[in-house]
Order: C-alpha cells, then sequence, then structure tokens
C-alpha cells in the first residue's frame, strides 16, 4: 500500500484476507484512503481465490445482495449479467457461501464507502490470467469502478521472508507481470 495522489480514485487495491488479527492493520492501510472518494466509487469488483469449493473459472453468485453485520451490500446485477456469454464465467452459490477471502473485504468497503457502492463480487478458481483479464475487462469501467484483489501472498513465513518475498511480488505487480498466482 502507498499514499494515493492526484484526484482520481484508485483503479486498483491488493489487499490481504488472512483474518483481522493476522492482516487487519495492513488492509486498514489499504481502505482508509477511499474515503476520499466515497461519492466517486460506485462499483467494487471483487475478486478472492476460492478456499473450499473447487471452481472451474470464475464463480459469480445468483443472489441479489451479500450481507454483513454492517448491513446490505446490493451487487450489480447488470455487470454479473455482462458477464453471461464467457465461458469461463460459472454461477455458483456454493463458491461463495464460505468464501472468506471475500466476505472479509466486505466489513471494510462498508466502513470506507458507506452504503454507496455496489459489489461484483468473483470467486477465482482455475482460470488463467487471460481469462480473468477478460473478465476484468468487461468491468473495468471508469473511476467509479475500484477493482479489489484479495490476496494471501506469503503465508505462514518467518516474518523476514515473508516482507522479502511480498515486496518481490508487489516490485513484480507494479511492473505489470502476467504470471502471479
Amino acid at each position: 500500500t502507498g499514499a494515493v495522489a492526484g484526484d482520481r480514485p484508485p483503479k486498483l487495491l491488493v489487499v490481504p484476507h488472512a483474518g483481522y488479527v493476522y492482516s487487519g492493520d495492513v488492509a486498514a492501510l489499504a481502505y482508509a484512503p477511499l474515503a476520499r472518494w466515497r461519492g466517486r466509487i460506485r462499483r467494487v469488483v471483487l475478486l478472492g481465490p476460492v478456499h473450499r469449493v473447487a471452481v472451474r473459472g470464475v464463480a459469480a453468485p445468483s443472489v441479489d445482495a451479500f450481507e454483513t453485520p454492517l448491513g446490505r451490500v446490493p451487487l450489480d446485477r447488470a455487470a454479473l449479467d455482462s458477464l453471461r456469454d464467457l465461458p469461463q464465467v460459472v454461477w455458483s452459490d456454493p463458491a461463495h457461501a464460505h468464501e472468506h477471502s471475500l466476505e472479509v473485504q466486505l466489513p471494510c468497503l462498508q466502513t470506507v464507502l458507506d452504503d454507496g457502492f455496489t459489489l461484483v463480487p468473483l470467486a477465482v478458481g482455475q482460470a488463467g490470467p487471460q481469462q480473468v483479464g477478460q473478465v476484468l475487462e468487461r468491468l473495468w469501467g471508469g473511476d467509479e469502478t475500484l477493482v479489489v484483489i484479495s490476496s494471501d501472498l506469503s503465508h505462514y513465513l518467518p516474518d523476514a521472508q515473508a516482507r522479502a518475498r511480498d515486496q518481490a511480488t508487489v516490485q513484480r505487480i507494479l511492473h505489470f507481470a502476467t504470471d502471479l498466482r
């Protein structure tokens, strides 16, 4: 994460989902600058890896909203429907039912953006960079759309190794590496 400059909201955030006790402070640093654009960011495209249900491709839900203790988050049904002709997009409510990589991001978004956004939640399973890229291309939009990638980054490494690996990953992202997993 880092300072966001200029008058335009960020287009993409990479935020950890290890759980608030483990990575909540890092997530807070990523989300806090968004408050400045509370009225401009109207849609959040949220992608996270599946952990409990096998998915071939990218899974979209069929429901109209997700709910947290902070309230309901309406889904952007028109945006989701725009993906129906893509063969890598499957419709799977079970893939979303207990997926923490997506759900842990919602209270943070609700806190920073209030009720002023809709959500496009996508659980990513076995999907290549081109498949995910094609989905993102459909949903990219303008300044009203924020893309959030929920990531594990490094897991179960000693702190120094985790920091080094995460920094290397950040550099690869900044240099547009296309083979990140």
